[in-house]
C-alpha cells in the first residue's frame, strides 16, 4: 500500500478541487492519504512568493479558472468572501481534530473545505459559523492551544524543508506533485509508469539556472 500526503491550505480553491476528485483520481490503487494542514502564507514567506490572489489579473484568471474546473469535474465551489481570508483558525481546528501528534480524517478536512467552498460566498470567518463548525468537528484539543500552533508551525517548516512551495502538494515515494492538475501525474506514478524510471524527472532538477531576477 502506498502512502500519499496531502498538503494543504483550505485558503486554495485548487487544494478543495484536488481534495474532491483525489478519490477518483487514485480509484483502484492501493494507498492511505495522510492530510497534513499547513500554512501557505508560511510558505509564501519562506520562498518569497506572492500569492495568486496579490497579483491583480493573476487574481482574476485564478477565480475564472477554478470556477470553469468546477463546473468541468462537477464540484460544487462559491467563492468565499473575502478572499483571500485569514485560514488560521480553520487549519488549528482541523489540527485540533486528532490527538496531540496526529492527523485530521477525511471527513473533517471535507467538512472545513465544504465550510469554506460550498456556502453561497459567506465569510469563514464569521464567529456564528465557526461555532457550528467546530461543533460538528467536535475537536480533542483546544484549536487555541500552544501545542496545535506549535504542531501547524512545525508542519509547516517541515512541507518547506521537503521541497514544498505552493497547495495542493500530494507526496509519494519521495516525489512531489504540485496542483489539481497534477493528478493525473500523480496517478501515473503509482502505476508504475515507466517514464518515472528515465531521466526526465531527474534532470529536471539538474537543468543549470538562467537568468536570476533581483529584488
Amino acid at each position: 500500500m502506498k502512502v500519499v500526503t496531502f498538503w494543504f491550505d483550505v485558503i486554495s480553491p485548487y487544494a478543495w478541487l484536488a481534495f474532491d476528485r483525489l478519490p477518483q483520481a487514485l480509484e483502484g490503487q492501493s494507498h492511505v492519504v495522510d492530510f497534513r494542514p499547513l500554512l501557505f502564507a508560511g510558505l509564501l514567506k519562506a520562498w518569497g512568493q506572492k500569492g495568486p490572489a496579490e497579483i491583480a489579473p493573476k487574481r482574476v484568471w485564478t477565480y475564472r479558472q477554478v470556477a470553469w474546473l468546477a463546473h468541468l469535474q462537477g464540484t460544487p465551489l462559491q467563492l468565499p468572501r473575502p478572499h483571500p481570508f485569514n485560514p488560521l483558525a480553520l487549519q488549528r481546528l482541523a489540527l485540533a481534530s486528532a490527538p496531540a501528534g496526529g492527523l485530521p480524517n477525511r471527513r473533517v478536512v471535507e467538512q472545513i473545505f465544504r465550510h469554506v467552498w460550498c456556502r453561497d460566498g459567506a465569510d469563514p470567518n464569521d464567529p456564528a459559523a465557526l461555532a457550528v463548525l467546530a461543533q460538528a468537528v467536535a475537536p480533542v484539543r483546544d484549536p487555541l492551544g500552544e501545542d496545535v500552533r506549535a504542531e501547524l508551525r512545525a508542519a509547516t517548516d517541515a512541507a518547506r524543508a521537503q521541497g514544498v512551495f505552493g497547495v495542493p502538494t500530494l507526496a509519494c515515494e519521495g516525489r512531489l506533485f504540485w496542483g489539481q492538475d497534477a493528478l493525473p501525474m500523480l496517478r501515473a506514478a503509482m502505476q508504475g509508469d515507466a517514464w518515472f524510471d528515465g531521466p526526465a524527472w531527474g534532470d529536471a532538477a539538474r537543468q543549470p539556472e538562467g537568468v536570476v531576477r533581483h529584488a
